[in-house]
């Protein structure tokens, strides 16, 4: 009775790791597109300009997440979009290589990869949806002189998962944006004082 019990239970056991496992990998194939409550960040806004060139591989990613998303359209001008994103500081632009750690010869064995982003997000009006933010990711990636290529190609995956990252976090800080209302075109009704009733007079 106790084998069989015991059987039963290891049983129960390789079960739900195996769920465990088919659920981890299930979710890693998905990529950066599984995420948020509901597996995607809806936006408060129908139509949005990305402060980017349009050649800029984060506003490239960008777009295909909003466009995957479907309710807020991608305009190409300031002036027809609820918000803007004004980029401050492009992460193509000032990403970084610094050296991280060095070997008893004095050589480099790991750098420290670098990429952030700073920006804004204001309304057509001016209003400013979300004040300045700075998101700044690290990965460290080891060296070896005989290995170059194979290197250079690890960085770039690397510099290529962080850019995934920082759009699943930009994306994050645009869903949780609350609107500011346009202002009212019609100057509201001046409220009125109410009059207190006289009782009409008793005639004698």
């Amino acid at each position: 009775m106790t084998t069989s019990s015991s059987g039963l239970l290891r049983g129960s056991r390789s079960w739900r790791a195996m769920v465990a496992v088919c659920l981890v990998l299930a979710l890693s194939a998905c990529g950066f597109h599984l995420r948020g409550s509901n597996g995607s960040f809806m936006l408060p806004f129908a139509t949005m300009n990305i402060g980017l060139p349009d050649t800029s591989p984060l506003a490239i990613d960008l777009k295909r997440y909003i466009h995957a998303i479907g309710s807020t359209e991608i305009v190409d001008t300031r002036e027809a979009a609820d918000a803007t994103l004004e980029v401050l500081a492009d992460p193509e632009k000032t990403r970084t290589k610094t050296i991280l750690s060095l070997n008893s010869n004095g050589r480099v064995r790991e750098y420290q990869l670098g990429y952030s982003i700073q920006f804004r997000v204001v309304d057509k009006a001016g209003n400013v949806l979300l004040g300045l933010t700075t998101i700044a990711l690290t990965r460290p990636i080891t060296f070896n002189e005989s290995q170059v290529l194979a290197k250079e190609t690890e960085e770039a995956q690397l510099y290529r998962d962080m850019r995934n990252d920082l759009v699943q976090q930009i994306m994050r800080r645009l869903a949780a944006i609350k609107p500011v209302l346009p202002a009212m075109s019609v100057a509201p009704v001046a409220p009125v004082t109410p009059v207190t009733p006289v009782a009409p007079a008793v005639q004698q």
